[in-house]
């Protein structure tokens, strides 16, 4: 099983492809409630050059209230991360796939629930 739902944009910058993952993650329901900008987190830390990867942590508030609600300590793996990653032809988006992350928790209702997050986060990562 895949972790991860995927789609890569030939010759796009990343500023394109941030403008547009942000749009479609609010269009399928889900708020953007944090990031980390990696490259300039290694850069001030390390002292490492990276190419560009950002990390978006999505959440959409209705779905986040029923996981919580079926399991309580759940919210140790929310959000949702969604990376954005500079590759040699473009950028790469990548979303964490709720149902592979849920899998470790025995908890059917969880599933469920996870596998509604996991199809709207394929929806938004197809409608980039």
């Amino acid at each position: 099983m895949s972790y991860t739902i995927d789609r890569k944009f030939e010759n796009a910058s990343m500023t394109e492809i941030e403008e547009r993952t942000r749009k479609a993650l609010a269009d399928a329901g889900f708020g953007v409630l944090t990031e980390i900008d990696v490259k300039a987190t290694m850069k001030k830390k390390i002292d490492k050059d990276m190419d560009g990867y950002l990390i978006l942590g999505a959440c959409n508030p209705n779905m986040a209230w029923q996981a919580i609600g079926h399991e309580p300590r759940v919210g140790a793996m929310l959000p949702c991360n969604v990376i954005l990653r500079e590759t040699g032809s473009g950028v790469e988006v990548s979303a964490v796939d709720p149902r592979a992350s849920m899998s470790a928790i025995d908890n059917a209702e969880l599933a469920r629930v996870a596998g509604g997050v996991r199809d709207r986060l394929g929806k938004a990562v197809a409608g980039i």
